[in-house]
């Protein structure tokens, strides 16, 4: 991955309390000559709503993972609906 940082967050500031993840930036795919001294995308992976979901720790460990994938699948410039054909929605 280029230019990209990753957080862990307790909850989201969206009003969508039940987000796991979110990435803030421009896609390689839609990355130009223009791009150059920007700021670094940025994933957040949000504690909260993970933890409420799951109900052991491998379940914690397995939607993390699959979390984590669908958000750099982002920065890659995949988009949701081919996420949820490849079992990563």
């Amino acid at each position: 991955m280029d230019n990209v940082a990753v957080f862990v967050e307790d909850e989201p500031e969206s009003d969508d309390p039940e987000l796991l993840g979110l990435y803030e930036g421009t896609p390689l795919t839609e990355r130009g000559e223009w791009y150059a001294g920007v700021l670094p995308d940025r994933i957040t992976i949000y504690r909260g709503p993970t933890l409420r979901m799951c109900e052991s720790r491998e379940d914690v460990v397995a939607e993390t993972e699959i979390t984590v994938v669908h958000e750099i699948a982002h920065h890659f410039g995949i988009d949701d609906e081919r996420l949820h054909a490849l079992g990563y929605g």
